[in-house]
């Protein structure tokens, strides 16, 4: 019966991620109506992009599943940014392969405008180091109403300063039909289901395995959620938007540490397992040091950059949070059994 419970996991990621596009199209319309940067651009579309994150958290609050939202939360915000940066250099070589340019002209590595490391990466690593603060210390563990009230405002900040430095760009002309509008009202819905059938999955496979309700949402939730960002970084980079199609993950994650904090925080979700969690919020913050590290070592004019070296360092690192959190795991489960 667990497999079947799989192939449900994997077919809600993919319905939460369709759904979420349709709540974004129109959070895109205004981004190019009123000529917001890609960079900009970012955290507004995530409004719409990161809602899988808001659904999964809502369905944990009301299931009385929260530490699987809360394991969610942390695992995903992990892993996306290197499987972005990997998938989108892939999808560049693609580009490049089947481009008539000459290497020359095309440049060299996988180039992203400046402001995404100032617009997206570093204020991102802002809300990180604020959740921690109202996660970790030992007076206020876990997750109380008055942190959900917090995050929120550390949203409302964050979108004003990337709309605020994202003034300037090409405006275009923008439709809406009916047929949009039946989509977006069809996203919601295959959010709410995708969105149920995650947590619920991921509480039967994680109890037939015997893991608990947090490490279930650190390796099977959250490696869920992840899987679909593959396929829209590709189309994305592809189309040739690089800078969107990168440094969106960094919006969709800074909606993660705020916006989809509050239904968890309403009905308040404890920290348990603290050596785990402590372990991971290490390299969720590694992650955007290392991204806005590497593509600054690949400075050129108006642009920052990945060559091939700098995406298997940013592999290694997400192998080296697998080892190290599953080392974690295996000593407090050693300690317990003593």
């Amino acid at each position: 019966m667990t497999w079947v419970w799989v192939v449900g996991l994997v077919l809600a990621a993919f319905a939460t991620r369709w759904g979420a596009e349709q709540l974004a199209a129109p959070l895109k319309a205004v981004r190019q109506r009123y000529g917001f940067t890609g960079a900009a651009g970012g955290p507004l579309v995530a409004l719409g992009s990161a809602s899988p994150d808001v659904g999964i958290n809502v369905v944990s609050a009301a299931t009385g599943a929260g530490a699987v939202g809360l394991g969610s939360m942390l695992g995903s915000t992990v892993v996306s940014i290197p499987i972005t940066v990997a998938v989108g250099y892939a999808a560049f070589r693609k580009n490049r392969a089947t481009s008539d340019k000459k290497p020359a002209e095309q440049g060299e590595g996988l180039r992203i405008e400046k402001g995404a490391v100032l617009i997206d990466a570093l204020p991102y690593l802002a809300v990180v180091a604020l959740f921690a603060v109202l996660i970790l210390p030992p007076a206020w563990r876990g997750l109380q109403p008055i942190d959900g009230l917090i995050a929120v405002v550390a949203y409302v900040i964050y979108l004003g300063q990337a709309l605020f430095r994202g003034r300037g760009g090409e405006r275009g002309q923008v439709s809406w039909s009916g047929k949009q509008t039946l989509l977006t009202l069809g996203g919601v819905a295959a959010l709410a289901v995708g969105s149920y059938v995650l947590v619920t999955g991921t509480q039967q496979i994680g109890s037939a395995l015997g893991l608990a309700p947090l490490v279930s949402g650190l390796f099977i939730t959250a490696f869920m959620t992840a899987l679909p960002q593959v396929f829209t970084t590709w189309s994305v980079v592809r189309s040739g938007q690089v800078t969107s199609g990168i440094t969106s993950v960094f919006a969709d994650h800074t909606m993660t540490f705020t916006l989809a904090v509050l239904p968890l925080a309403i009905v308040t979700v404890p920290v348990q397992n603290y050596p785990v969690v402590l372990t991971v919020m290490a390299f969720v913050a590694l992650m955007p040091v290392l991204f806005a590290v590497l593509s600054y070592r690949r400075e050129r004019h108006d642009s920052y950059g990945f060559i091939l070296r700098d995406v298997v360092m940013l592999g290694g690192a997400l192998i080296a949070y697998l080892l190290c959190t599953a080392a974690v795991l295996f000593f407090l489960a050693g300690a317990g059994g003593r």
